[in-house]
């Protein structure tokens, strides 16, 4: 069973998408996607890193 925050449709505008360097919003997926990876072989050699999973946000620093 969801969480009954899951269950709540997200409403995004317009402004919302054109201030992501990416075009969109982030989604939860963004955030599995990484972890899948780095629990898949294809992350064997990595040892240590921060990632940062922001859509470049940090980067442009724009909040309105």
């Amino acid at each position: 069973m969801k969480k009954k925050s899951a269950q709540i449709p997200v409403h995004h505008t317009e402004r919302d998408r054109m201030q992501q360097p990416v075009g969109r919003v982030g989604v939860p997926n963004d955030i599995a996607s990484m972890f899948e990876y780095l629990l898949s072989d294809k992350s064997g050699f990595i040892t240590g890193r921060n990632f940062v999973i922001d859509g470049v946000m940090t980067k442009k620093l724009i909040y309105v």
